[in-house]
């Protein structure tokens, strides 16, 4: 079977990680699995991917994912694969209206619980048209798929598949020296592993170190848009000898393992991956207490009513100094992480595969 999986780019976020993570699985299964980017600027992710052998097609570098051209250049590809399986709105959109001329199987992961343009009335007829295009719909959720129901308002055939990682990859991983991240050795280290983006809400972390001793520091994992403004904050707070940014990092297992708590503030998540990922690494996991991370990290690990900075630091405070709850969560964490073992989802990807090329 051949499926072409379609993603806007392989910069940050979690569906970027799991094309990463999963398309080598598939083929050493057996499945001829190549990976088609609307923008293929150069990433650790991509770099990461092309050393694993997978076919990397490119539409463009650079510029706009929702460059109309897109959708002719897409029409020469289906005729080579069983399955298109897309990612992120456009690839989404485009490829629906690249099967109006050129019949495929299209199936699509929705990885969000919401977006901006869910927020727009008028565009909600063309999602309904969009996602009508699509033999299946898979969610990383049950909150992705009761949202993505209430929005389009009609029977749609959605399977919900939680996200998943390589457990033992993370669990067994060296740490990186706290130096070659620009950390201290003596630090009680806090880290979020996340792209630069509004959802994420770094901010809070931020604020939150302002109550907490100085020997505490915290290191931000990943890039994008809003990096400035975080960086600014920091500035403005004067915690600039507090925190480190490392920008994107191809080495997350080993750049978790450095961390003493592994903290996610999110305003919401469609799937806290990488509550997950520190997880497997063996560390407390505390993330704010919203759809996509409450139900994965709650009894396991700590949370926080989402922006809650002062809530947030009195929960480090208590991992600092009580080691007893410390080693608890730790061990929990652990334990919940292999739920979420990757092998999981490959298996119950390849199902849906299967079932809808019949």
């Amino acid at each position: 079977m051949k499926i072409l999986q379609v993603i806007t780019s392989l910069k940050t976020g979690g569906a970027e990680k799991m094309i990463v993570d999963m398309v080598p699985m598939y083929r050493q299964r057996g499945y001829d699995v190549d990976v088609l980017l609307f923008d293929g600027t150069g990433t650790p992710f991509k770099k990461l991917l092309k050393a694993k052998g997978v076919n990397i097609f490119e539409l463009g570098c650079g510029g706009s994912v929702y460059n109309p051209i897109y959708i002719l250049k897409l029409l020469p590809y289906f005729h080579k694969y069983d399955i298109i399986h897309t990612h992120n709105t456009a690839p989404q959109l485009f490829a629906a209206i690249a099967s109006l001329v050129s019949s495929v199987v299209l199936c699509t992961t929705e990885h969000t619980t919401s977006n901006r343009r869910r927020s727009l009335k008028w565009y909600r007829p063309i999602d309904k048209w969009m996602y009508s295009r699509y033999k299946k719909i898979i969610s990383i959720s049950p909150a992705t798929t009761e949202n993505l129901r209430n929005h389009i308002k009609k029977s749609c055939p959605i399977d919900t598949i939680p996200n998943g990682i390589n457990v033992e990859r993370y669990s067994a991983a060296i740490s990186v020296e706290r130096k070659n991240i620009g950390c201290k050795n003596d630090a009680f280290l806090l880290m979020m592993v996340a792209g630069f983006r509004y959802q994420k809400d770094q901010d809070t972390i931020i604020r939150a170190l302002t109550l907490l001793p100085k020997n505490v520091q915290l290191c931000l994992v990943g890039d994008g848009d809003r990096r400035d403004e975080c960086e600014e904050l920091v500035k403005r707070l004067n915690l600039g000898e507090r925190v480190v940014f490392t920008g994107v990092r191809s080495d997350i297992p080993n750049v978790l393992k450095a961390a003493d708590v592994v903290i996610m503030s999110s305003h919401l998540e469609g799937f806290g991956l990488a509550a997950v990922e520190g997880m497997a690494a063996g560390k407390p996991v505390v993330a704010s207490d919203v759809v996509g991370l409450g139900d994965i990290v709650k009894n396991y690990g700590c949370v926080f009513p989402q922006g809650d900075e002062r809530k947030l630091a009195e929960i480090v405070d208590r991992l600092r100094n009580d080691s007893n709850l410390y080693k608890t969560l730790a061990g929990q964490c652990y334990s919940r992480s292999k739920d979420y073992d990757i092998s999981k989802t490959i298996d119950s990807y390849i199902d849906v595969y299967e079932s809808i090329v019949k």
